[in-house]
């Protein structure tokens, strides 16, 4: 398997272990006034499910971004500032004769 599916499915199963976490202190904490509805609608583990999941794939996105923005190599050297030189530029300011239309 090459090593990028394999981080990102680890990063999928953090992301949804976060999302579990996430979800089981919403309703510890009762926010809201979750739990009551949850457990006293007819729909209300369907609701648990899907926010479940629906914050599983934010969490597991954001784990997986975090992750392939905190590879680098060692040995980049293209990190200093002395590639392209950037030219400078020197406003001059112009004369604008305003004219209204009558």
């Amino acid at each position: 398997m090459p090593d990028l599916i394999r981080l990102y499915i680890q990063q999928c199963i953090i992301g949804f272990i976060l999302s579990a976490i996430f979800v089981v202190m919403l309703f510890a904490f009762n926010i809201m006034n979750l739990w009551h509805l949850v457990t006293h609608t007819q729909g209300g583990w369907l609701a648990a499910f899907l926010l479940f999941v629906f914050n599983g794939i934010v969490f597991s996105g954001v784990q997986f971004g975090i992750a392939i923005m905190r590879m680098k190599d060692d040995d980049d050297d293209d990190d200093d500032d002395r590639g392209m030189m950037i030219r400078e530029y020197n406003a001059v300011p112009v004369r604008v004769n305003e004219t209204r239309p009558r």
